[in-house]
């Protein structure tokens, strides 16, 4: 089944309720959206766009970024949503890799990647609608890179029917979809906020992304003030920023009915601050590209329930399975541990990935008899609630996007004064965690913010370098990150 199907069956149901809107202004209702979405698939058949072709979706929060998603699906082809900070030779790789034939863009002009591109920032191209082409489950719908530890971006192929378990879980264990619901889109929908699109269309939600395109509390607030009945997905930064800005300013977040947090940690005095502020509206869940937000969730109600005697244990977890996934914690084998054992976070079900794209050899490694392992260090306690201890690959994770230190490390090591470098993460007020170097070697920080700025995304290089003589290394050669955060946390 396509996922197209379920935009289809809200126009024809709802064909005048309000979808889409930028700020406070309606742009399409769900007949017009589905009307939009088919001329556009039909457009892209006309470019020679077939079914199972990859289209990049590389832009900024848009209305019509949810036009072109929907689009690619109605056509049968599948959908490449590529984050618009990345750096260009990041997206170059990332349209290379995946093969892509088109790209969606808000760009004027050629955009260098030697794709076709069309520039939808006057508008989406249309032509003749076509109907939605037949998809398997299996099928793919979703190509999502996501950085490993070799700093090499991997696409996780995510399918109709992964989704569609998403959805499906979504309404039983996190927060049922209502029409009357607004979903806003303050984070970025080339990742969760966009996968939680499709459960908002399937209900006939309505669709609000901010007109600034991004993240500013005091839009945000506005908006759900304006709207009512308001769900937002968030990173944990985000919910402690806007927490902070509304209690300064008097505000208890009228109209926000749902804030869904994920994509890092949230320490326990900032989600029980941010409830004084705003109420009951909190639900975390834990997932990973590969198992796209659906491992997990802490609910509303375990949230609220501060008269219970493990309040703060379970504030301080992840919560529970959700019902579409098997959880357990294995060991360096896979195989299962007790309760109250330490251990990686395996995860088994329909949301689970395939595999990569075009890389056995990794798939081989994350997946173990349809075991996903996950890379995450955790416990589960008699009642399922899963903490997580640790990130096994070291991923940095500031204002909920994810740094890989290797991938940092191995721009900076292009500088010939450098000999050795190491990047970790620092605790940061605003953003969760911050990216500093470890740096060994004769250079100045301008020459290396150069390098950086070059290279990568500008929310992957170092806010701050710290000049050593050495590393520190145990007698295998290997640097001892533990070490070095406690030098950072000092410096």
């Amino acid at each position: 089944m396509n996922l197209g199907l379920w935009l289809h069956r809200s126009a024809a149901h709802l064909p005048n309720r309000p979808a889409l809107f930028c700020g406070t202004k309606q742009v399409a209702d769900y007949g017009q959206f589905a009307q939009r979405a088919a001329g556009f698939a039909g457009w892209l058949r006309d470019q020679g766009v077939g079914r199972g072709a990859r289209v990049a979706i590389f832009m900024p929060n848009a209305p019509d970024y949810l036009v072109a998603l929907f689009g690619i699906w109605y056509a049968g082809a599948v959908a490449v949503p590529i984050n618009a900070k990345l750096h260009s030779r990041e997206v170059a790789y990332i349209v290379e890799n995946a093969d892509v034939a088109f790209i969606v863009t808000r760009v004027q002009g050629d955009t260098g990647f030697g794709v076709p591109c069309v520039d939808v920032s006057q508008g989406m191209p249309l032509a003749a609608p076509c109907d939605v082409t037949e998809r398997a489950p299996e099928e793919l719908a979703w190509l999502f890179y996501t950085s490993g530890t070799t700093g090499r971006p991997k696409g996780v192929q995510i399918t109709h029917g992964m989704l569609m378990a998403m959805a499906q879980s979504y309404h039983a264990d996190v927060d049922p979809v209502r029409e009357s619901d607004a979903a806003l889109y303050a984070a970025p929908m080339s990742h969760g906020a966009g996968l939680y699109s499709v459960m908002h269309v399937q209900k006939g939600a309505r669709h609000v992304v901010p007109a600034s395109g991004g993240f500013d509390p005091s839009e945000v607030l506005d908006l759900a003030a304006h709207f009512g009945s308001t769900h937002m997905f968030a990173a944990p930064t985000m919910v402690t920023r806007l927490s902070a800005y509304a209690e300064a300013g008097g505000r208890d977040g009228a109209g926000l009915r749902t804030v869904v947090y994920a994509g890092g940690p949230m320490y326990v005095a900032d989600i029980i601050k941010a409830r004084d502020v705003f109420g009951d509206v909190f639900v975390q869940i834990y997932g990973q590209g590969e198992c796209p937000m659906a491992i997990t969730c802490l609910s509303r109600a375990d949230i609220a329930d501060a008269g219970h005697s493990e309040w703060r244990h379970r504030l301080g977890s992840v919560g529970r399975a959700q019902s579409c996934v098997e959880l357990r914690i294995g060991d360096g084998d896979g195989r299962a541990l007790p309760v109250g054992a330490q251990g990686e976070v395996m995860v088994r079900g329909a949301p689970v990935m395939p595999g990569y794209w075009r890389s056995p050899d990794a798939t081989a490694q994350a997946l173990r008899d349809g075991w996903l392992m996950t890379g995450d260090v955790g416990v589960l306690d008699p009642e399922g609630y899963l903490t997580l201890k640790d990130r096994s690959k070291d991923v940095i994770i500031s204002g909920g996007s994810n740094v890989y230190p290797r991938e940092v490390e191995e721009v900076l090591l292009q500088h010939e004064a450098v000999q050795e470098v190491s990047v970790v993460g620092r605790a940061h007020a605003d953003w969760g965690e911050e990216v500093v170097a470890c740096v060994v070697g004769d250079v100045g920080v301008s020459e290396l913010d150069s390098l950086c700025r070059a290279n990568i995304a500008r929310f992957k290089a170092p806010k701050a370098y710290v000049f050593l003589h050495a590393l520190p290394k145990n007698h295998y050669g290997k640097v001892l990150k533990t070490e070095l955060r406690d030098v950072v946390r000092r410096s």
